[in-house]
């Protein structure tokens, strides 16, 4: 099991305490702050059981789920798990169509 400081750069899945999940480059961690690259809120999603199946498969329902658009870089507080991206899931998540109103 890796450490979270070996995963600086790598493509991850963060679920906060109440500011909900995203995905995108994890480029610090200080404590339970977090700062990603490329980061995209997972607003809602379907076809996935939880945020480990998106962390490994991502997300299979593009009609009725979420996502928005990335943000260059964001900082999460009260983060509460980092779930490492496969490639799989980093493909999908990335190509994933853009929610917007």
């Amino acid at each position: 099991m890796s450490k979270v400081e070996d995963l600086i750069g790598s493509y991850v899945l963060v679920r906060t305490y109440s500011a909900g999940v995203y995905v995108g480059y994890l480029k610090s961690r200080n404590g339970r702050e977090v700062v990603l690259a490329s980061a995209r809120m997972i607003h809602y999603w379907n076809g996935a059981a939880g945020v480990n199946q998106i962390a490994v498969d991502g997300i299979d329902d593009k009609i009725n789920s979420r996502l928005t658009v990335p943000v260059e870089t964001i900082t999460l507080l009260e983060a509460i798990a980092i779930i490492p991206c496969t490639e799989k899931a980093q493909k999908c998540l990335e190509e994933f169509p853009v929610w917007k109103k």
